[in-house]
This record gives C-alpha cells, structure tokens and sequence, in this order.
C-alpha cells in the first residue's frame, strides 16, 4: 500500500493524496453521521487524465475505489466500507464549466461542479438548468448522474438521466470513453450513457457530462393548499393538469401536518402560511413563457375551482418571489427540520400515483399496530409518484430502542410498497445501504442481468465494491 500511496503522490502531488485521519473523516462519514468508513487515503485528481492514471494504479494493485462528490448521498453509496483496502476518489476539483451552447441549449461541465454552480451558469444565459434539490448548495453534477436524482422538478423536466446527453466516463480499466455528445437523437448501437446513470459509481467514474438547457420561464408561480386527505390532493392534481394549458405545471408537493409542525418546530424563523391546520398541504407551481397575468389566471381560476368543489380548504398564493421562496423553504427544511427532532427511519419509495393515498391509509395503519405511537413525516413528489415516507420514534421513547427496530419496521414499508407494485428507492439509490434488501423485490432474472453488466464491465470488482449490487461469485 505504501508504494501505492508513494505513486499517487508522484502523479497528484502530495497536497492531494490525504492520509491523515484528521483530514479523512469527512470524507468517510455519511451525510446522516450515522457511519464512518476507513480508506487507505483521500485522493483528489484535478482531471479526468489524472483519474484515469489513478484507475489504473488502482487496478493494478488490486485496490478499490470510492467515487465521491458532495457526499450528500442517503444510502451509504459515497463512503467506502471498513476494511481499508480502498481509497476515496474525491473529484471535487473536477470543477468547470467546460462549455455553454445556447443554441444547442446545452451545457458540458465536470461531475465536481456543484449544482448551484451550474444552475448559475445556466442563468447567466438566461437559460434554466432545472435539477432542484434541497442539498444542491453542496452535491455535485457527478453525484446527481450516479444517483440518477430526481427532485422537485422531476414533474415537467423529468430527472438525471432526462437532462443528460452524453457523458465522459473511465472505465474500472482506466481508458477514458468520451461520450459527450451534445445530441438529441442518436440511435447508433447501445446507450451506454444510461448504463452508469444511476449505477452509483460501480461500473466506472464519470467525469463531465452535456446536460440540457431550458428557457427561463417569464413567470413562476406558487400556491401553498390546504387539503384534508391525500386522495383530495390527487383530485386537486387532475385539476392543476387540467388547468395548465397554457401554463406549465412544474411542481406537485405534499407534506403532511405533522411535517409542516416540525418545521415550525425547529425553525420558527420561517414565516408559515395563515392557513387553520388540516392533515395534509400542497405547494402547487405554475410556469409560464408567457405573461405573469396568464399565469396568474390560470393559478387563480385552479384554485376558485378547488375551493368552490370542496377539494381544497384553504389556499394562499405567492404574490412576490420572495413569498414563494418562503414557501419553498418551508418544503425544503422537512429533513431539516426532522433531524433536529431525532434520529428517524427514511424511506425514499415511488409507487402509481393513483394507489399514494390507499397506500399511506394502509401502511400507517400496520405501522400503528406493530410500533405504537411511532410518528409518520409524509411529504414529497406526488405529481411524479415519489414518497419520503419516514418513520420518527413515538414521544419520549427510547431512540436506540426504536432504531433497534428499523428492519423490521424497513420490512412493514418495503412488503407494503411492493404489494402496490411500487419500488424501495425512488431517487437515493440502493447504495450499500439496500444492497440486500432489493434482493427481496427483484426478481432472480433482473438481478442476475444486473451482477453480468458489473462482471462485464468491472471484472476486478475494484468500482465502488459492495454498493448496488454483489458481483458474480
């Protein structure tokens, strides 16, 4: 390992290749602070012909490789495990903007550009990059393919693999493949862009990508609903697709009552809506490239509908964009605003629209039953189906007792998902974290197809071991 680390340092230089454990730990604890894994050492290339050189080392020796962005992952995907025969490949100074064509509309970047970045870039041609997350002050373009990340405009724009064109990527051998076409249409043999979209960095690093460019919208506008049951948030989403003709729908938010009191909770700075508490709240927005009073109209004559019909209680609408980034935030500081509660059980799910509200009824109701008192925070994409549907521990109770339980509470939800022909992970990956658990809901055919692409593409096992999927024996 010494002379490992001895030529990492020869072709990196010295100030790149960490080793001390002062300098390690951030980059091997989780984002949750629940796991700390060991390395070998921290390795931060300033290139893709540097990473490449790296993978070969890395091959050569036998050594595995953590690829890492922002390390803002849920699901143990960006900290190696703890054995300390890897090392971490940070490619945080993979940082620039490479290109900007706002005629393509198109935008080729390195994956250690951090989000914000890009979509700050994409500005400054008046051009919109539309992958919002709550974290995208510190995650990475990287991260974001790796994990195929969805957010809060996955609704309109669609997620990750949607905004993606092309890619640059080394492979576990260390040859760089250039894949970054700027193209919209190209059906020339297999898409292997979308084979390391969303494999978390198991099948080779990618190191930049084209991502799609939009026209800024000439008004966005947000409502904050008051509703009293899930299925009238469905019925209210019919109603907002039926009323955006002229406008685009661009996001469907639910949280639940209980969410929004904690957010009160622990962040009262935040100014919340003057609206009487009911069970459940939508944070609609409406997009437009055309006037704000069409847009407006159309927001206005939605809501006059929701009202008049009973499907919504309340509602207020955003009159300034600074009221309806207050009301994003509100939405936005949910985990936040869970984890200062506690320590609590996620779960990242996606089901059929239609079957979310049969599905909370059922689920909170076998949760009720096996661990009483056990409190749900609900909240998340219902326009696209995707559901954080966590678990905190009943008032007072013991958190290590109650994260005792987190298999078999994990089992309650995850049978439950299935039984609604849904999936255990909707935008966070299965990481190591799922790793095992997904062998319960897939079947045995998909995942041998998927340990025969790793074997293929990774026959040393040397990619991000033990995340996604094991390899063939």
């Amino acid at each position: 390992m010494k002379h490992f680390i001895d030529q990492c340092r020869q072709l990196i230089g010295s100030t790149h290749v960490l080793t001390d454990s002062s300098d390690m730990t951030s980059y091997l604890t989780d984002y949750r602070q629940r796991y700390i894994g060991t390395a070998a050492a921290i390795l931060k290339p300033a290139n893709t012909e540097q990473v490449a050189e790296i993978v070969k080392l890395c091959a050569q020796h036998r050594i595995a490789i953590t690829p890492q962005g922002g390390n803002t992952g849920l699901v143990l995907g960006s900290v190696p495990d703890q054995t300390g025969r890897s090392i971490v490949l940070s490619l945080l100074r993979l940082n620039q903007i490479r290109h900007i064509d706002d005629i393509n509309n198109t935008i080729t970047v390195e994956a250690g550009c951090i989000l914000q970045q890009v979509q700050n870039a994409a500005n400054s041609v008046d051009r919109l990059f539309p992958l919002s997350l709550a974290s995208e002050g510190s995650c990475t373009i990287g991260g974001n393919l790796s994990s195929n990340a969805g957010g809060t405009a996955v609704l309109h724009y669609g997620n990750c693999r949607a905004l993606c064109l092309g890619l640059e990527v080394v492979t576990p051998q260390g040859d760089i493949w250039n894949g970054l076409r700027a193209l919209r249409k190209d059906n020339s043999g297999y898409d292997l862009r979308d084979v390391y979209i969303g494999a978390e960095g198991t099948l080779g690093v990618i190191t930049a990508a084209v991502l799609q460019l939009f026209p800024k919208p000439a008004s966005q506008l947000t409502a904050f609903v008051a509703i009293n049951s899930v299925e009238a948030a469905l019925a209210l989403l019919n109603l907002a697709r039926s009323n955006s003709k002229d406008t685009v729908l661009s996001a469907f938010e639910i949280m639940s009552s209980y969410s929004l009191a904690l957010v009160k909770q622990h962040f009262p700075e935040l100014k919340q809506p003057a609206l009487k508490e009911h069970p459940y709240y939508v944070l609609i927005e409406f997009s437009s490239q055309d006037s704000e009073a069409a847009n407006c109209a159309a927001l206005e004559n939605l809501m006059t509908i929701a009202l008049d019909t009973g499907t919504a209680q309340d509602a207020v609408l955003a009159t300034s964009l600074a009221q309806s980034n207050t009301l994003w935030q509100l939405r936005e500081s949910i985990s936040s605003a869970q984890a200062a509660e506690g320590k609590n059980i996620k779960h990242d799910i996606s089901l059929p629209i239609s079957q979310i509200g049969t599905f909370i009824q059922q689920t909170d109701a076998l949760l009720q039953q096996k661990f009483n008192g056990c409190r749900m925070v609900t909240f998340g994409h219902l326009g696209d189906g995707n559901l954080h549907y966590n678990v905190s521990a009943p008032k007072n109770s013991s958190i290590d007792d109650f994260l005792a339980q987190q298999n078999a509470i994990n089992r309650v939800v995850y049978d439950s998902v299935a039984q609604f022909s849904g999936s255990i992970s909707a935008e966070h990956g299965l990481g190591a974290q799922k790793r095992d658990e997904i062998l319960r809901y897939k079947s045995p055919v998909e995942m041998q197809l998927m340990r025969s692409i790793k074997q293929a593409l990774d026959p040393l096992n040397i990619m991000n071991p033990g995340k996604v999927v094991q390899p063939l024996p």
